[in-house]
């Protein structure tokens, strides 16, 4: 191969990087200008998506976060993060209120107005919070890093990456992930803080490749093309269950005092949480059940 040819290459495998790169960085930019103005939660969830796409290619090119952009995504994403939170979390609850309305259990569905409403004070605090630091962090001066990252520093660690290499580490983690998960699920306390943990653990390994095969796509080989649909449904089964754990903690850590709701009601709801964190659980087939849990 003559040198003309590889830097051929290498020019054409540094123009799809900045292509993909770009194509997300303008997305996120204007789904976060729209975000700011409406707080929509589709603007909101997509401002999210674009920017952890973003986080994950900037880890495969700069896997130390030595350019400095890494933490001005980082902590917009974060900020994104407790609105887009809160917004599932809010609309996860009024469904809940409405199955209880049309079954007439009139305090269920109290109860879980009541969550609502908490819910949506805490929400005006993060939507705040995202208003004020937003625009802080993307600016003039993020656009001016963003231009000479593309234009003097791209090129050299394109040239030192490759994609392929990177999905096939974290293929490793996520099976060395797993085999731990599944030797805590074998041992007799499954119920446990350890073992909800190392799902979540599996469920965040499941979400790094599954974003990882879609933001670099451009740059993997074929055989990893069908991870981003296979890693997505092992994490929409790892959430459902990390969801349920979610809906429950939240409730506990509000309490039943605050809500101002009956020991009974309190106590018959999150029994029926309970119950759903662990219908979840015995039906996800991404780490099966070995044994019957307590």
């Amino acid at each position: 191969m003559t040198v003309e040819v590889m830097k051929e290459r290498q020019l054409t495998k540094t123009r799809q990087w900045e292509q993909a790169l770009n194509l997300l960085y303008i997305d996120f930019w204007d789904y976060c200008h729209d975000a700011i103005s409406k707080f929509d939660d589709e603007d909101i969830h997509q401002a999210r998506v674009n920017c952890r796409k973003l986080l994950t290619l900037l880890s495969i090119l700069d896997p130390g976060h030595t350019l400095g952009l890494y933490p001005l995504f980082e902590k917009a994403q974060k900020r994104l993060g407790k609105v887009r939170d809160a917004d599932v979390l809010i609309e996860s609850f009024k469904t809940k209120r409405k199955h209880a309305k049309e079954n007439g259990d009139t305090k269920t569905a109290e109860l879980l107005k009541a969550v609502i409403d908490h819910q949506k004070d805490k929400r005006k605090t993060y939507r705040k919070k995202l208003a004020d630091e937003l625009p802080k962090l993307i600016n003039e001066d993020l656009d001016e890093k963003w231009k000479a990252f593309l234009s003097e520093q791209l090129e050299a660690l394109v040239a030192k990456k490759d994609a392929n290499v990177v999905m096939r580490e974290l293929e490793v983690a996520y099976e060395q992930k797993k085999k731990a998960c599944k030797a805590i699920f074998r041992g007799q306390d499954a119920e446990s803080e350890a073992a909800f943990d190392s799902l979540h653990e599996l469920r965040m390994a499941a979400k790094e490749l599954r974003y990882t095969a879609s933001a670099a796509s451009f740059a993997l080989n074929q055989k990893f093309h069908a991870h981003e649909e296979i890693y997505k449904q092992i994490q929409d089964q790892l959430g459902l269950i990390n969801d349920k754990r979610l809906w429950l903690e939240t409730l506990n850590a509000i309490g039943r005092e605050e809500l101002n709701v009956g020991k009974k009601t309190w106590n018959t709801f999150t029994e029926q949480l309970k119950t759903e964190v662990l219908d979840a659980l015995h039906q996800n087939d991404v780490i099966p059940l070995t044994h019957q849990m307590k």
